[in-house]
């Protein structure tokens, strides 16, 4: 038995005494033969191990109470702003462009050529009266009869003469056409005056007018909660045609629907209100011109123009109304019957008229307070 002295790491440094069998250590089987089995110091067995790296601890901080000093929770207590509104979308290939189209003049020729076609066959398969033809200052016709080639003439020239002259159109100032072919959109035309277009592509007339639109009354809610009944005048215009016309059907009735939204989601002030109605009005023009973009529409203002209460409330806010004016003018003429009554004895007492004390003037003051009141009421029936 030998002892070896090593340091402890309780002890700091101090060398502490450990028992070890020399014997067991150098004559115990090897685990491995084909290896030379080398001693250990055992000084080695008691090495410091390093320290691991200190981990941040971040202070925890806990809700916030009333009377308890507390830190408030981060974060705790902010509402989450809402999500916007998605906007609806369109097809992106439904967009206005301006559709192929000839000046009048062409299809007016095209059609005087087709006419004259006609008149030429007539001639040739001598059908044209002579009369006709003499005017037309026409030779003698052959008399050929009506062949193949004389309908296929016919035909020709017959078609001609009604493309020409079935393609023809009057553009208007404010007015546009919305062209389609086949069941897909294919132009707008904004061009004014006689023009020609493709008769086989079937025609939508659209005002781009300036319009207003004046609502009936829609029901709405003030800043309180209180019902109101709310007439608005939007002032509006088609800016896409291909949207305004293909995407919805009636355009009033959508932006009856828009406004009804954007009132349910702005309060409005009620009749009489001291507040000005610029900032509802600008409210609800944003709302509405947000909703009705993507079907080509353009708002300009929707203006509230008339606002009274709804029936179930009207009786009830009437006498509230009523209510306050009452109160309102009473402290109105009490205040006036004070200061009446204090200029009154101010100027008795400054120009020595009178020489009262405090009793005396105690009286004094209510017996102008009852005169002045009962001189400002009105005489009953």
């Amino acid at each position: 038995m030998t002892t070896t002295t090593s340091p402890s790491p309780e002890s700091d440094g101090c060398e502490a005494t450990i028992p070890i069998d020399v014997r067991a250590v150098r004559c115990g089987p090897r685990l491995i033969q084909n290896e030379v089995t080398k001693e250990i110091p055992v000084h080695l067995l008691f090495r410091d191990e390093p320290q691991p790296a200190p981990v941040p601890v971040r202070s925890a901080v806990v809700g916030s109470r009333r009377g308890t000093g507390e830190q408030p929770r981060p974060g705790r207590g902010r509402r989450a702003p809402a999500p916007a509104r998605p906007v609806p979308e369109m097809d992106p290939d439904l967009v206005e462009h301006p559709a192929p189209v000839l000046p009048g003049a062409a299809g007016v020729l095209a059609g005087a050529c087709g006419a004259a076609g006609c008149v030429l066959t007539s001639w040739w398969a001598g059908g044209l009266p002579d009369i006709a033809a003499e005017a037309l200052r026409l030779p003698a016709s052959a008399g050929t009869g009506l062949g193949g080639a004389q309908w296929a003439a016919y035909a020709g020239a017959g078609a001609l003469a009604l493309f020409g002259f079935g393609g023809l159109a009057r553009g208007r100032t404010g007015r546009a056409w919305v062209l389609g072919l086949f069941g897909r959109y294919r132009g707008t035309v904004r061009r004014t005056g006689l023009l020609w277009l493709n008769p086989l592509m079937p025609r939508r007339r659209i005002d781009v007018r300036l319009r207003h639109w004046r609502s009936e009354p829609m029901p709405a809610a003030a800043a309180g909660g209180v019902a109101l009944r709310v007439v608005v005048l939007v002032v509006w215009r088609v800016r896409d045609t291909a949207r305004a016309t293909l995407g919805i059907d009636d355009h009033e009735r959508y932006l009856r629907g828009c406004v009804e939204a954007a009132l349910a989601r702005v309060p409005v002030d009620p009749p009489g209100g001291a507040r000005e109605a610029t900032g509802t009005a600008d409210t609800l023009t944003r709302l509405v011109t947000r909703e009705v973009a993507p079907v080509g529409l353009e708002v300009f203002s929707v203006q509230p123009v008339r606002v009274e209460y709804a029936p179930e409330v009207a009786a009830a806010m009437h006498r509230r109304s009523v209510a306050a004016l009452d109160a309102q003018h009473r402290a109105s003429m009490l205040t006036s019957v004070v200061d009446s009554v204090e200029d009154t004895v101010t100027r008795l007492t400054t120009r020595g008229l009178v020489d009262l004390d405090d009793y005396e003037r105690k009286l004094l003051v209510r017996d102008l307070t009852v005169a002045f009141c009962a001189g400002g009421r009105e005489p009953g029936p």
